[in-house]
């Protein structure tokens, strides 16, 4: 088995069958990354293959990498497996399924999630497996035994998934369950088994200094399936009225944005909350959660991309027209400029307006779903649907949905010709800005009636055509550090 398996196997396929296959790569030992025996890779017709010996493994209790690693019987490379499903063997000889542990095919018609040893065993050895029975349970809907629920719940098990395994290795586990099949019921079981603070993890130094503690993971629930029912209507939890076609122009075309909605849903305990950092910059909580918590970093624009939902989310939240912020200096202004800010729209990082105001509605209708007794208001829901549909309704009429990607109608070498002025500098941009607000206000101006308003703002004293003076800013290092001679604040 192994290396030299691997190489008559691709040799096999590649001679006798004509099936393209890539070259062999053989990974050598290393105990210290759980490596205790050679393996070999290759990938046949876009499937990635492994060839691995039988084994049998012995775990430290401090440790979910094996310490010791010896060639093993078909009986001993199952057990040690984390699920029965995943114990199956194929025959190549006699071209069979050979179920060593004896219940692995019934488990597999049954959809059942069952550990081939005792749980407490198996998660002990391996801590992670509990996160993985998750995500094998959501992916093929499956159920998991009451054995392994109990196991799942016990304190000392959760201390061990926080002690044991690496942050990454969680994180790696839960971007396989918001891109797969069922991220909602991923989440669903995170909750009922009591592990949403031990997989969403704040190390103890961020989380002792967040503005206030996180509220129950049922709120991640609801919001879960309160997304899921607006993204999958076929598997729709409750009745709402339709939602605007724009709210959902975008989210669930893509994988990409499914899977953030779905991470951010999952955070939704931390929304509010925040904490400042060591120079004193605040942050929010769902920030620390992705990057100290799940270490993904800004895969699917996690990182990036979750912390500004949220933002929008305050930004966006209950849109109602009569609202005194959409109507200085002007209501397509206002609105104009809210779609622009790069926390509700940003190509740079796939964010999309219709998204953050599909999240902020979900986010406005978490207090009316009741996790506990499974209900929802829908009474209630109608209103604040109404009031997104009708604020979306209003930026069509608007023209802002095309508005909202435009460049200024001007550029900066254009401004600085324009105006007149000796260089440009950081004050083109807050000119650019300016020019902007005048395109949202003035949809039908061209440049030349853009070039003549700015020459009258300018003849009117209401421009600033240059930076600062040099001698008041102190220059500073790359790293933001004054430079030396220079006194710093006390703390």
């Amino acid at each position: 088995m192994g290396y030299p398996f691997a190489v008559e196997f691709s040799a096999f396929v590649s001679e006798v069958k004509q099936i393209p296959v890539k070259s062999v790569c053989k990974v050598k030992e290393n105990p210290g990354q759980s490596k205790h025996l050679e393996t070999a890779k290759t990938s046949v017709l876009d499937t990635e293959l492994d060839f691995v010996n039988l084994r049998d493994e012995r775990y430290a209790e401090d440790s979910r990498i094996p310490t010791q690693v010896t060639f093993g019987t078909p009986l001993q490379d199952a057990l040690r497996r984390d699920i029965t499903i995943n114990s199956l063997f194929y025959n190549v000889h006699s071209r069979s399924v050979e179920d060593h542990c004896g219940k692995g095919l019934d488990d597999l018609r049954n959809g059942f999630i069952r550990t081939p040893l005792p749980p407490r065993q198996t998660f002990l050895d391996d801590p992670l497996r509990v996160v993985r029975c998750i995500r094998f349970a959501s992916r093929f809907g499956f159920k998991l035994v009451s054995e392994l629920e109990e196991s799942a719940r016990d304190p000392e098990m959760q201390a061990a998934i926080t002690q044991k395994i690496t942050r990454e290795r969680v994180g790696e586990e839960i971007d396989k369950m918001m891109i797969g099949r069922d991220p909602y019921r991923s989440i669903q079981l995170i909750d009922s088994l009591s592990l949403s603070s031990t997989v969403f993890h704040i190390p103890p130094a961020i989380s002792s200094t967040l503005s206030h503690p996180p509220t129950s993971s049922a709120s991640a629930v609801a919001a879960a399936a309160i997304l899921q029912t607006f993204l999958r209507p076929d598997i729709a939890l409750f009745p709402h009225p339709p939602l605007h076609p724009l709210l959902l122009s975008v989210a669930p075309s893509s994988r990409s944005i499914t899977a953030r909605l779905y991470l951010a849903c999952a955070l939704t305990p931390y929304r509010g909350s925040t904490y400042v950092d060591h120079r004193g910059r605040e942050h929010l909580a769902v920030e620390a959660a992705i990057r100290e918590g799940l270490k993904i970093g800004t895969k699917h624009h996690y990182l990036d991309g979750i912390p500004l939902l949220y933002t929008a989310a305050e930004l966006l939240k209950q849109p109602k027209m009569d609202d005194e912020r959409f109507k200085t200096p002007s209501e397509r202004v206002a609105i104009g400029l809210l779609l622009r800010n790069t926390a509700v729209h940003n190509p740079l990082i796939d964010s999309h307006w219709t998204v953050s105001l599909l999240f902020a509605l979900v986010q406005d209708l978490v207090p009316l779903y009741d996790v506990v007794n499974d209900t929802f208001d829908v009474e209630r829901a109608k209103d604040t649907i109404q009031t997104y549909n009708a604020f979306v309704s209003r930026i069509e009429e608007l023209g802002l949905d095309k508005a909202v990607d435009a460049k200024p109608i001007l550029d900066g070498h254009e401004v600085v010709t324009i105006l007149e002025a000796a260089k440009p500098g950081q004050w083109t941009g807050k000119i650019l800005n300016r020019v902007v607000e005048w395109q949202l206000e003035h949809p039908q101006g061209t440049k030349d009636d853009c070039a003549e308003w700015l020459q009258a703002e300018k003849a009117a004293g209401r421009l600033v055509l240059e930076d600062a003076h040099p001698a008041s800013r102190v220059k500073r290092g790359k790293n933001g550090d004054k430079p030396e001679g220079t006194k710093k604040s006390k703390r």
